[in-house]
């Protein structure tokens, strides 16, 4: 029996920006949940794929929408009980800069003011990042970080951590609107998303050295950032900000395999892949996990119960 946390729904959800990784594995997720979907897709994505589905499946509708035009973000919106949101920069700005912030403050401030005016809209998980917590505190102060802390913004500008800045100030924008205008909203506070895409140039890696060195050096995988993302929707107990990783680079090894994977090198020397030493993690994601607990528990009879057009969520 699915948890008590859990209600039966038919909901439709608006995921943007669907064309990203997350938005497509998302979207993809939420129709087999027999949620129907308005994917939200930038021009700058790719959205073949889905595409592709919306001609097979009738749960599937795709907006062109664009966070910089409110009236196309009302468009998606538009019959949505749920809004899924994540944030990359659009292609003619490609790069994190000191006016990347900016940029992404405004395009949540639309994303939020729109929610607002939409009457149907119940609640908004918002995809942060794990850089607007770790940055700004030293070990005697905040020994163990989690979901309470904020990363420094004068300490991003002091030593240019641009990623971490805009991420920061953009989920500082939506909290204040969130609560301005009483929208139920969570974050999902993501470490560094692993696979094949990722490259040197990903500006999570910013200060990588030092994050490995503080303990704080966190990565998630695709499926198990969707899993959180689904889960802090489906249970109405959610609330809040929720780290999300499911491994730590605190090893040698660990941080050789990352270097390896980002640029090929030749074999490194056996002195430091003997190297066992491990840092001292000082992040937890306790507050998320005990939150998945449940959820994963459930998710067998989810699918079962989908087969039969019956959704326990």
């Amino acid at each position: 029996m699915a948890p008590a946390s859990y209600n039966c729904i038919f909901n439709t959800i608006c995921v943007m920006d669907a064309s990203t990784r997350l938005g497509t594995k998302l979207v993809k997720r939420l129709l087999k949940r027999g949620y129907t979907v308005h994917a939200a897709i930038q021009n700058h994505g790719e959205s073949s794929s889905l595409k592709r589905i919306e001609c097979e499946e009738k749960k599937l509708k795709i907006f062109e929408s664009d966070p910089f035009d409110y009236h196309s973000i009302l468009d998606a919106l538009k019959g949505c009980s749920g809004l899924f949101y994540n944030f990359e920069p659009p292609a003619d700005y490609p790069t994190y800069d000191e006016e990347m912030g900016e940029v992404e403050v405004r395009a949540a401030h639309n994303v939020l003011e729109a929610c607002a005016q939409t009457d149907t809209i119940e609640k908004v998980v918002f995809t942060s990042s794990a850089t607007t917590i770790i940055w700004g505190h030293d070990k005697d102060s905040a020994p163990s970080i989690d979901e309470r802390h904020w990363t420094d913004i004068n300490f991003c500008r002091k030593f240019k951590l641009w990623h971490a800045m805009s991420k920061t100030l953009a989920e500082k924008t939506a909290w204040a609107l969130a609560m301005d205008r009483e929208i139920n909203m969570v974050t999902i506070n993501s470490g560094l998303l692993m696979g094949p895409e990722l490259t040197i140039t990903n500006p999570y890696l910013k200060g990588a050295a030092e994050m490995y060195e503080d303990g704080v050096f966190v990565t998630v995988d695709l499926d198990f950032l969707v899993d959180a993302h689904i889960c802090v929707y489906e249970d109405i107990a959610s609330y809040g900000r929720y780290l999300c990783f499911n491994h730590i680079i605190n090893q040698k090894q660990d941080a050789l395999n990352l270097v390896q994977m980002l640029s090929p090198l030749p074999s490194p020397p056996q002195s430091l892949e003997e190297d066992t030493m491990i840092i001292q993690q000082r992040i937890s994601n306790k507050k998320l996990n005990k939150l998945m607990v449940d959820f994963r528990g459930c998710q067998p009879q989810m699918m079962d119960q989908n087969a039969n057009q019956d959704i326990c969520l």
